[in-house]
């Protein structure tokens, strides 16, 4: 299996994943319990999957990646504005649509309007997680440029380093998850607990730890009360529960899916990370057809990078 190849199975899996879980917020269900609907498997009806920021997002760290080899943070500003400005509307959080239209006009600014968010803390938010796993899957052979190269990516527009760490976990857990592919699927604790250990030391760390040593019999709606689904919008109250699904469910992107949107919360970008690091194993072939013709699709450029 080639770096792209990974990679672009990551991407679809992340974008799949994004569009599903966009699908469960409470304002498409009106006067119906989503979490009911997702524990009955009720697969959502709309026609149309769109696909939100972790996906836009996504796709410019891959298209930097085909075109440079490496997280250049430079082009990596142009091509986050880049997506911005094509389209705004896609769920970007208050922080981004602070910096990316300086980023437009400027990107090499990233270095100081990243600081100097949220009263020079730099953003601690999930953002930067929830576009990783393709980065992680294309570094997959070099856990130690997996790390590396998140951390790159991740500084350009969160700063803090609970938003890296969050960003170095994604990418380990997804070059993790290629790197045991057409293998048996590692064990979840020690899936979790290998990422954990090479993750920088802090909330995201310990969140995955306390995943690691969840009961084997957890569910996912527990998991997320336990770990966090997202709600706070900060990468450690996203990415341990996040990695506590995928690896519960490496073998299985829908049913990790499933399991992800039990937790409910920030759903997309809880679904596009799971989605995302289980893909990097199991690319998306396995899931319903249904879904990847509802779900939005990639742009045509893909065919070339």
């Amino acid at each position: 299996m080639t770096s792209t190849a990974a990679a672009r199975d990551s991407l679809e899996g992340l974008a799949l994943g994004d569009a599903f879980g966009e699908r469960w917020f409470p304002l498409f269900w009106p006067g119906q319990d989503p979490y009911e609907l997702i524990r009955a498997r009720r697969t959502p009806e709309d026609p149309a999957w769109r696909w939100t920021d972790d996906t836009a997002m996504a796709l410019a760290v891959y298209r930097v990646l085909a075109l440079h080899g490496a997280a250049h943070q430079d082009r990596l500003a142009e091509a986050f504005a880049e997506a911005y400005l094509d389209d705004a509307y896609r769920g970007y959080g208050y922080g981004m649509h602070q910096l990316l239209p300086k980023l437009a006009q400027d990107p090499s600014s990233w270095r100081t309007e990243s600081r100097n968010l949220f009263d020079g803390t730099g953003s601690l938010g999930n953002g930067a997680a929830m576009r990783v796993a393709p980065l992680g899957a294309w570094f997959h052979e070099d856990l130690d440029e997996v790390a590396e190269q998140a951390a790159l990516s991740a500084e350009v527009t969160h700063a803090h380093p609970e938003a890296v760490a969050g960003a170095v976990a994604v990418a380990l857990a997804a070059a993790l998850a290629a790197r045991s592919r057409n293998r048996p699927a590692p064990q979840a604790a020690a899936f979790l607990a290998e990422v954990a250990d090479r993750t920088p030391s802090g909330p995201v760390g310990d969140g995955l730890r306390e995943a690691a040593a969840l009961p084997a019999d957890t569910g996912a709606r527990r998991a997320a009360a336990v770990l966090g689904n997202g709600a706070r919008i900060r990468a450690s109250d996203t990415v341990p529960f996040a990695l506590w699904s995928a690896a519960r469910n490496l073998d299985s992107l829908a049913d990790a899916l499933w399991a992800t949107a039990e937790g409910l919360g920030d759903v997309d970008t809880t679904c596009a990370i799971t989605g995302g690091t289980v893909a990097a194993r199991t690319g998306t072939s396995a899931v319903p057809g249904s879904w990847l013709a509802r779900r939005e699709p990639l742009p045509g450029w893909l065919a070339d990078a």
